[in-house]
């Protein structure tokens, strides 16, 4: 496809996604893939920039070369020439600036003030709202695909326990548990064993933890509790003992015949991805559905009922 003069037409797809130090939502991601799609839809060659902290290898700005495109289209987010807090200059301004050969459109954009030349430097402003209007055009985010069904991880790990001394291994087992989970295919979901009645990020009695632990799909976790309480919910946990030579989630994992357990000294990213998989397996689900039936009996408490049969002396 080709413009005046003969030019062939390439559109760069920009937005707050794009800029060094711009946020990057949900939302703006979405709205650029429903953009994408049109684009790709009606065979227009084009471009995408992202910021360099949010996607290190991906196309950034400083290295998009204006002459290169026809057309700049800046997707989602509100439209203002506001500096940034650390009293640079305005990212939108300075696009305009770079890419003033460009035809340049915003499409599904909020417009605070129609008369910021942020806005009137476009050549074109299609809105998803406008001051003074109380209604618009639905976001963008909503064109995209469909999700794709993802697992969801639900992250329960401690970095206390200081009475295992000198064997703690918490730290370097969340450290390389945390960089493993950034890389699975997954939603992740940090969570926390700890109630609090103050606090509203924190559940306030184990029905509430356990209605969250219900939902998900697979616990990760450095926590006894983190592992108990998942299967008491039929949920699989993939459990990882921080004390070195093993401590109380090892032996609870053989108490119980859980077998998706390693010790610190076993985690590597290939042993952690083979107990994900079980785990998101049938059988992995099957066996942590076993533990929501409620034991017959309890070796402690008949133990404890024991001691206090005795007479006293």
């Amino acid at each position: 496809m080709t413009v005046a003069g003969g030019r062939p037409r390439r559109v760069l797809l920009t937005g707050w996604f794009s800029f060094l130090h711009g946020e990057v939502t949900a939302g703006d991601a979405l709205a650029a893939e429903a953009v994408q799609e049109a684009l790709r839809g009606a065979g227009i060659a084009y471009d995408t920039a992202w910021s360099p902290v949010f996607r290190p290898g991906a196309l950034h700005l400083d290295d998009a070369d204006p002459a290169r495109y026809t057309d700049l289209v800046f997707a989602c987010g509100p439209v203002h020439s506001r500096p940034p807090p650390d009293g640079g200059p305005s990212p939108l301004l300075a696009l305009h600036d770079r890419f003033a050969g460009c035809r340049r459109v915003a499409v599904g954009v909020s417009v605070p003030d129609p008369d910021d030349p942020a806005v009137t430097r476009f050549d074109d402003v299609l809105p998803r709202d406008t001051a003074g209007q109380d209604t618009g055009a639905p976001d963008l985010s909503l064109r995209a695909r469909a999700p794709s069904g993802l697992p969801l991880i639900g992250v329960v790990l401690t970095g206390g326990q200081h009475e295992y001394g000198a064997r703690r291994r918490h730290a370097e087992a969340g450290d390389a548990l945390t960089a493993w989970l950034g890389g699975v295919g997954a939603a992740r979901l940090p969570m926390d064993t700890r109630l609090d009645s103050r606090d509203w990020r924190l559940p306030a009695t184990p029905d509430e933890l356990h209605a969250v632990l219900a939902r998900l799909d697979v616990v990760v976790t450095t926590r006894l509790h983190g592992m108990v309480l998942a299967l008491r919910a039929g949920i699989p946990a993939l459990a990882v003992d921080p004390v070195e030579g093993g401590a109380k989630v090892s032996a609870q994992a053989a108490a119980l015949g859980w077998p998706a357990v390693l010790r610190c000294e076993q985690v590597e990213a290939a042993a952690l991805d083979r107990l994900l998989a079980w785990c998101l397996s049938a059988a992995g689900r099957e066996r942590a559905a076993r533990h929501t039936v409620r034991p017959a009996g309890s070796e402690l408490l008949d133990g404890l009922l024991r001691r206090l049969a005795q007479p006293y002396g």
